[in-house]
């Protein structure tokens, strides 16, 4: 079995659904794009082919039945056609590309997340007398809040997958992940942890003052948000 696969290159399980490698060839191709990289000074364009690659060959069928024959010795998989809750990763089996993918969804929840937590706030803040007049259901609040239930989950384990992986809350937030996946893109057999700690050396070396507080307050706000939507797991 070859050691990187198609699969690793999109951060995709082998039973992945098409509309899962869809998604996870669109999210690395706006990190990847060479456009949107031309003024970093960085060649992404070897791991862009390679996302393409990957897409072309397992978003088709016959193409993918004829490439798990050929790299895992597989004579008849049959595919999942629906979307599954994340498994649990092999972690032994598992690239960047799959702890960029979890962090990926877990801003992508959190965002989701702290609209709803806005609005619930506000239902707190205000007499439950307003609520009666502006013609409000119990039901629409309780729907509402096991809205924020299931989100806080779905954070839960794709923080399971960060912390199994070895990578600090800090490093969480769209700015590391992408800067260390494009410099992982380009050697992959580094060791991503040694990634982290060259992100913060090229931040320290190439952010003003200014930047670095704007990057910490960033980190503040994020650690918070992501606190207040713990909560509710605690209280589900």
């Amino acid at each position: 079995m070859k050691s990187h696969t198609y699969y690793d290159i999109l951060g995709v399980s082998r039973d992945a659904t098409l509309e899962e490698i869809t998604t996870a060839k669109n999210a690395l191709a706006k990190v990847y794009h060479p456009d949107a990289n031309v003024h970093k000074d960085i060649d992404t364009t070897a791991f862009m082919q390679e996302i393409l690659e990957a897409y072309q060959v397992l978003s088709n069928p016959e193409k993918r039945k004829a490439y798990n024959q050929e790299i895992f010795g597989e004579t008849n998989r049959v595919f999942r056609t629906f979307t599954l809750k994340p498994e649990k990763e092999d972690e032994s089996e598992a690239s960047f590309v799959t702890y960029w993918n979890a962090a990926n969804r877990l801003n992508e929840t959190l965002q989701k997340s702290i609209r709803l937590m806005e609005r619930e706030a506000q239902k707190k803040t205000l007499p439950q007398r307003i609520f009666r007049k502006m013609g409000k259901k119990e039901r629409e609040e309780t729907f509402r809040t096991q809205q924020i239930e299931e989100l806080s989950m779905q954070a839960i384990r794709c923080i399971t997958v960060l912390k199994m992986a070895g990578i600090p809350m800090e490093y969480w937030q769209p700015d590391a992940m992408n800067w260390v996946l494009i410099r992982w893109g380009q050697k992959q057999t580094t060791d991503f942890h040694i990634l982290f700690s060259r992100y913060d050396a090229f931040i320290e070396q190439n952010k003003t003052n200014a930047e670095k507080l704007k990057l910490r307050s960033r980190s503040r706000q994020y650690h918070n948000n992501l606190k207040k939507l713990l909560s509710y797991a605690l209280e589900a």
